[in-house]
């Protein structure tokens, strides 16, 4: 009974096993299975899925508040390096003696020619006050801006300083004694402005007491007559302004932009310069035009030898713009040429003008120095004019302290010598016609 029992268990086993379609583990399946007839469909989604970001993801911080205008007052309290601190900005345009060059918090000024036959050039990095200096500046001065206390070594910055309403940041000059300015004489005369010296005989002790934040100067490449290198060795902030190595009238009066953006003055500048300019070329484009242009020589001799301005330079260029021929035109030189009276002579005898014969204040002051000068026709016809007008108690010439920076000035006194029709209205502001 009981292997019957088990043979009938078994097989109703097998039943039920054919009835859910397994098969018995040993069995090997009898063929192999149909291959696809198609490959199955890739199902791609229709949209990526969106990124989801962190609610709390970091985010940049938002641009400080940029300036309408350069910081002439005060400091940067919240510096951002992605503002731009000098939206005013001035190029050179006429000048050839420097080159400026802006970034974000600092500016860089390289003066390229500061003496004649020069072999350095000098550069500053004039940084925003209350943001960092560039990492690597070389041999370049670093120099806070706005300057807020200047020294000036020479009366020819005075007009820039007083341009661009600055002459309240002055706490020193070089000399008191050739100063024209009235204000400037004024803040003399009140005890407001201290002298420290000149060239080499400058005293330091006084410069270093005085603290300026800005000493500017310049060089004639000479140790004994530069100021420079003593001051520089002390420690002090001292720039060369090499104004006087321009050879136009506009490349030397635009030296103003230089002065300005040490006290990011950029904008002013900008405007004092381009309306003096404007009226500059106004003018020279009109006597330029002229037919008749009368022929001229200048200067008189010092310790028996004639210093003539080459042909390139910016006084024969004044000539040239004033519509006149300057008979040593065709030199090719910047600087003065040596000439002896004799030469002179030879050239210049039958010339219709003669200007700016040392310091004569008379004709009677050219007989004195040489009788000879007589034999000139334009000293016989009186058409001598000096640019000695305008002098203080002490000599000083206001021609070369604000003349530099007035070049319009200086041209419409020219034209008026030259072409009085041209200006009817201008009366002689620098030069004056010498009497007997």
């Amino acid at each position: 009974m009981s292997l019957l029992f088990r043979s009938l268990a078994a097989m109703l086993l097998l039943i039920a096993l054919s009835a859910c379609g397994a098969q018995p583990a040993t069995q090997a399946p009898t063929t192999a299975p149909a291959a696809p007839t198609e490959a199955p469909t890739l199902q791609i989604p229709t949209e990526a899925p969106m990124l989801q970001m962190p609610t709390d993801a970091p985010t940049e911080a938002p641009l400080a508040v940029a300036p309408s205008a350069n910081l002439t007052e005060g400091c940067v309290t919240d510096y951002d390096p992605r503002v731009d601190y000098f939206p005013a900005k001035v190029q050179v345009e006429d000048g050839a003696g420097w080159t400026i060059a802006y970034f974000n918090n600092y500016k860089i000024i390289t003066v390229l020619n500061p003496w004649r036959d020069a072999g350095e050039q000098f550069s500053y990095v004039l940084v925003q006050c209350g943001t960092p200096p560039p990492a690597d500046v070389g041999t370049a001065q670093v120099i806070e801006v706005p300057v807020r206390t200047i020294v000036s070594m020479s009366t020819t910055h005075l007009p820039h300083l007083g341009d661009l309403g600055l002459l309240d940041r002055l706490v020193g000059l070089s000399s008191f004694e050739q100063v024209v300015a009235p204000a400037v004489v004024e803040m003399i005369e009140a005890g407001e402005l201290v002298e420290i010296g000149r060239g080499a005989g400058v005293n330091v002790e006084q410069a270093i007491e005085l603290e300026p934040e800005l000493i500017m100067t310049f060089g004639v490449g000479n140790p004994e007559r530069d100021a420079h290198p003593k001051l520089l060795e002390a420690g002090l902030k001292v720039v060369l302004n090499s104004e006087y190595m321009e050879t136009t009238p506009l490349g030397r009066a635009e030296w103003i932009k230089f002065t300005a953006a040490f006290f990011n003055q950029e904008a002013t500048a900008n405007d004092v310069y381009g309306a003096m300019a404007e009226r500059y070329n106004t003018m020279a484009a009109q006597a330029r035009g002229v037919v008749e242009r009368p022929t001229v020589f200048t200067g008189a001799p010092f310790q028996g030898t004639w210093y003539m301005p080459g042909g390139n330079s910016y006084v024969a260029r004044f000539l040239a713009d004033a519509g006149a021929d300057y008979l040593w035109a065709d030199d090719d030189s910047t600087g003065n040429q040596q000439l002896s009276f004799e030469v002179v002579f030879e050239r210049a005898q039958a010339a219709d003008f003669w200007l700016n014969p040392s310091s004569w204040q008379s004709l009677a002051d050219g007989l004195t120095a040489d009788e000879r000068f007589a034999q000139f026709a334009a000293f016989e016809h009186g058409q001598v004019f000096n640019n000695n007008a305008r002098l203080n108690e002490t000599g000083g010439n206001d021609y070369w302290e604000s003349g530099l920076a007035n070049p319009d000035i200086v041209l419409a006194d020219l034209i008026k010598i030259f072409h009085p029709e041209l200006l009817p209205e201008h009366e002689l502001y620098y030069h004056q016609q010498l009497l007997p």
